[in-house]
């Protein structure tokens, strides 16, 4: 017994009036099995380009997690650098304004610390992909990141140089009075001062001390003597006067003397006797100008004159320093 019998077609023929069996030949059957594999791997190209597009393979979700990572990772080191630029700006603030204020050094120049790195093509190598921007821009603020870091480091050993060699330092900064604080009397400050003898008022850049003639004058710091007598290059004036270098950018002038102890290069230490007051020079009566210069500039000396002083004595001469009267010299 069969159980499947085999179907056959059949076709109305109007000519005939009657079903005429349709017979199908096999150059009909290869006809529609290839249009049916053409149709089939047509529609399996474009379900696969569709599928493609639409949904992603296992290695293409393995990679889009790893970019995932990569961008997440990218913006925590961001965060990390950020919080290490505050650091570092707080250390460069300090160092300009606390640590090498403290030893009278200059600050790092701001054109140093923002100098650039290279140029556009530095990163060039790294423009041209998705993620180029987030990259480069990492990239970049490591290498400034690095920069400021070694500027600092440099900076630093400075500093720690400037404290080893502090004691030095100090014994070079002019840090006493040039006459014994009992033997004289602050008579005019630094500033703009009525001149005695010019009749108008000009920049008074060092301080008077009125004493008698004859006083003894001593070297305010260590140092090296280079001028020394009436006449100096540069002090038409000032009489008899002496210069000393004692290094680290400061200088100390002593003018209007009666005598010099002291000869051109020769080394004196902090209270040794230079010479006497005098009135030599533009000056009215016997006393002694004195002027405190640092790194090339006149400053006010009286910022100077604390180690041999209390605090109410300095008070005193600040207060004496800061009247506006008429200068001797």
């Amino acid at each position: 017994m069969k159980l499947f019998k085999k179907r056959h077609t059949y076709k109305f023929n109007p000519h005939t009036l009657a079903y005429e069996k349709v017979v199908v030949g096999v150059r009909d059957r290869l006809r529609k099995l290839s249009f049916t594999i053409a149709l089939g791997i047509v529609m399996g190209v474009v379900f696969m380009i569709i599928g493609n597009h639409v949904f992603d393979s296992p290695r293409e979700r393995s990679m889009k997690r790893e970019l995932a990572q990569y961008k997440r990772q990218f913006n925590l080191l961001n965060g990390r650098m950020a919080r290490a630029e505050e650091v570092l700006a707080d250390l460069e603030q300090r160092d300009d304004n606390v640590y090498r204020t403290i030893f009278e050094a200059a600050p790092i120049a701001q054109s140093v610390r923002n100098s650039g790195i290279g140029g556009a093509e530095r990163y060039e190598e790294l423009q041209g992909y998705d993620n180029s921007e987030i990259i480069t821009s990492t990239a970049r603020k490591m290498d400034d990141l690095s920069k400021r870091l070694y500027i600092e480091s440099v900076s630093l050993d400075e500093v720690y140089d400037m404290a080893v060699n502090k004691q030095q330092r100090f014994a070079s900064m002019p840090a006493i009075m040039p006459l014994r604080k009992n033997s004289c009397k602050l008579v005019s400050g630094f500033g703009a001062r009525y001149h005695p003898i010019l009749h108008h008022r000009r920049m008074h850049t060092g301080l008077d001390l009125a004493a008698r003639k004859g006083t003894p004058i001593y070297a305010t710091a260590d140092g090296t003597v280079t001028t020394a007598g009436r006449d100096g290059q540069g002090l038409g004036g000032y009489g008899v006067a002496v210069v000393i270098n004692h290094g680290y950018g400061f200088q100390t002038l002593y003018a209007h003397m009666n005598d010099v102890s002291v000869r051109v290069g020769q080394k004196v230490s902090r209270g040794e006797l230079i010479g006497h007051v005098g009135s030599t020079g533009l000056a009215q009566g016997p006393h002694l100008h004195y002027e405190v210069w640092q790194n090339g500039n006149k400053v006010n000396p009286v910022f100077y004159l604390f180690s041999d002083l209390t605090p109410s004595e300095y008070e005193e001469v600040i207060r004496l320093a800061n009247q506006e009267n008429q200068c001797l010299s």
